[in-house]
């Protein structure tokens, strides 16, 4: 496939020069014009349908891959998707949402039989089979998660390695020696999804780098497991004092089995979790929490795509730095 790359070596002009000259975005000198469209001639380049809406004012549409495997917490993921289509519909793009798992030639049938001129991609692996293809594209891609080798994306994502350590370091001033992190659920792991293993490195580094005992712990979503969990918890670490939780349908139930074996928290537990800022505030005790952005993630998202369509440069990778509030649930040990 001749991508956008290979006409803008040819031509010898940058690759947004070609979809300049191509879609008649921004005026271009006659002779540079001539110099790209003779050699989109010669390689046999097809602008795809995005260049084309771009130059007649049709409908733009982008693709969000939002798959809704087992683990994702769909809650999260909807208000993400919700803030990528009202962020486009404002720079006039519909949004073509995919939430079967599609893998590389699952995407490229979706991109080939619809007018995509740009792709988001979520729930990215640390070694992700669909990351080749996006390196592939003649079009705009973002990718919403860090995956091992960022070399060629574009990445935007909650600093979630900095948020696994802000839960720990906090903690930590408060005086905690012993913590533990109830991670995603087991498949979320084993899939090796990205933020999940950066926000469990954060974590295990900070508390190492304390001195603390610190532990791993993925947990069902499933809330009647909460109490198995928090007995186990209790039973492996006698001197728990500290929880962090990175796995939203269970942090309410955790809290209550908690207080159910006679842990008042925070009294006797403090817990933080990395959740959305309103689910941190519905158990009867208000979690201190880094928030997940879910609607700011989908808003960047979608300006870095529309700035990569008009030939705009964007940073390599955009982290957003976990954001504390401190609320009941914590206090010195």
């Amino acid at each position: 496939m001749v991508r956008i790359t290979d006409v803008a070596r040819r031509a010898g002009v940058s690759p947004s020069t070609v979809s300049y000259a191509l879609s008649g975005k921004r005026p271009i000198s006659d002779e540079t014009r001539r110099r790209v469209e003779a050699a989109a001639r010669d390689l046999g380049y097809r602008p795809h349908a995005g260049a084309h809406a771009l130059a007649g004012g049709l409908p733009n549409v982008v693709a969000l891959a939002a798959p809704l495997r087992p683990g994702v917490h769909v809650p999260v993921m909807m208000r993400l998707a919700v803030s990528v289509v009202t962020t486009a519909r404002a720079h006039d793009h519909d949004v073509l949402l995919l939430t079967q798992e599609e893998a590389e030639e699952g995407l490229r049938r979706a991109l080939g039989t619809a007018s995509v001129d740009a792709l988001l991609l979520t729930d990215v692996e640390l070694h992700d089979s669909r990351l080749p293809l996006l390196r592939s594209l003649d079009r705009p891609s973002v990718v919403i998660g860090v995956p091992a080798n960022p070399r060629g994306l574009t990445c935007v994502d909650l600093d979630f390695r900095a948020a696994g350590e802000t839960c720990v370091n906090h903690l930590a001033e408060l005086g905690h020696r012993t913590v533990a992190l109830v991670g995603s659920p087991p498949e979320v792991y084993l899939r090796r999804t990205a933020y999940a293993h950066h926000l469990m490195q954060g974590f295990t580094t900070a508390a190492t780098h304390h001195g603390l005992a610190s532990s791993v712990h993925p947990g069902d979503p499933d809330p009647g497991a909460a109490p198995r969990l928090a007995e186990r918890l209790l039973r492996e670490h006698p001197a728990l004092t500290a929880v962090v939780v990175h796995n939203e349908p269970l942090l309410a139930p955790l809290i209550a089995a908690f207080e159910h074996l006679g842990l008042r928290v925070p009294a006797d537990l403090s817990v933080t979790a990395v959740c959305p800022d309103d689910l941190a505030a519905t158990p009867r005790v208000p979690v201190t929490s880094v928030s997940l952005p879910a609607d700011e993630l989908g808003t960047r998202a979608v300006e870095l795509l529309m700035r990569k369509l008009h030939g705009a440069p964007v940073p390599d990778k955009t982290l957003l730095p976990p954001r504390l509030t401190e609320r009941s649930s914590t206090r010195h040990a």
